[in-house]
């Protein structure tokens, strides 16, 4: 009997330990590769943005490759998570970047523990924009499980939201954040392989154009010679290529007449341009850093669950054991 109940005290811990390891692996940061902001296109990454300003900080945004997962993309190319005592790393707790004051994760240990779960009035909210859209959507997933779309946007901002996503939300729009870019920074423009079909020879494609123009037709008006004068001796018209043919003032036009004044730059050219005019904490791009040190949060929800399995079988075996013997 008792190897009987040495056997299933075995089994039990076995299967606690591929519990936790489990576990482990779920929250472990993945491999998603972080890339510079450019990289990103309106069908390709998903841009993610972290608003810190309620701390004094700008939005940074940076670029990830798809297909992955929210919890994925804040936790590569310098970025950091910490979860809950209460819920583990899944529920977002602390986030911070390697760029932004040293790598320190917000709000601070001393604003907010992370043991239990932070209320609606000072927690991460996470939003989503996709392809095209304009408005942003609050997640109904968390950050695990969501996957973003190739050309969306992920954002996180700090504060007062309610859990219908009604309140509190961004002071920035999408299209500050995403990329407009169709072709990757520094990728060749495609080839245009098409090839126009000759035309019949009938066809009647009008007069050849001259090439260069004439600068004048209208021959010059000569004054009519003075009585008991000889007639001017012809002289041999000067040939178009001849560089006495013209005068020397009209080789080199006056510089007023020929530099004009620059253009005034767009505001829609660019991102930085309408971030910087739009309202809001300012955006700055969020280059791929070296990744800064990761705290996926604590696993004693995890290990607090498989003890208390692991216990609940060992009551049920001692139970079974004393029922024998009573019969």
């Amino acid at each position: 009997m008792s190897s009987r109940i040495t056997r299933a005290v075995a089994r039990l811990t076995a299967a606690l330990g591929l519990t936790v390891a489990a576990l482990a692996a779920t929250v472990a940061p993945a491999g998603a590769a972080p890339q510079a902001m450019g990289q990103c296109t309106t069908s390709s990454g998903v841009v993610l943005a972290v608003d810190f300003s309620h701390w004094g900080g700008p939005v940074y945004r940076s670029c990830g490759t798809t297909p992955t997962t929210g919890y994925e993309l804040l936790n590569q190319g310098g970025w950091a998570t910490t979860g809950t005592g209460h819920d583990g790393p899944a529920f977002i707790c602390r986030i911070g970047y390697s760029g932004h004051q040293g790598g320190k994760q917000y709000p601070t240990p001393q604003q907010d523990d992370c043991v239990l779960t932070p209320p609606a009035s000072a927690y991460w909210s996470y939003w989503h924009a996709n392809p095209g859209q304009n408005t942003w959507e609050y997640s109904q997933l968390g950050a695990m499980l969501y996957k973003p779309k190739p050309g969306s946007v992920d954002l996180w901002i700090f504060g007062g939201t309610n859990i219908e996503g009604t309140e509190g939300k961004p002071t920035v729009t999408p299209d500050q954040l995403r990329a407009h870019n169709t072709r990757p920074a520094g990728a060749p423009a495609p080839k245009d392989t098409r090839t126009a079909a000759p035309l019949p020879p009938d066809v009647n494609t009008g007069p050849r154009p001259e090439n260069p123009p004439p600068a004048d037709r209208t021959p010059p008006t000569a004054a009519p010679p003075a009585q008991g004068a000889a007639p001017p001796a012809p002289s041999t018209p000067a040939s178009p290529a001849s560089p006495s043919a013209q005068p020397t003032e009209s080789a080199s036009p006056s510089p007023s007449s020929s530099v004009s004044p620059p253009a005034s730059p767009s505001p829609s050219t660019g991102t930085g341009a309408v971030a910087a005019q739009a309202p809001g904490p300012p955006v700055v791009e969020a280059a791929p850093a070296s990744d800064a040190e990761h705290d996926t949060g604590s696993y004693l929800p995890a290990v607090a669950t498989g003890a208390l399995v692991l216990l609940i079988g060992a009551a049920a075996v001692f139970a079974a054991k004393r029922r024998r013997r009573t019969e």
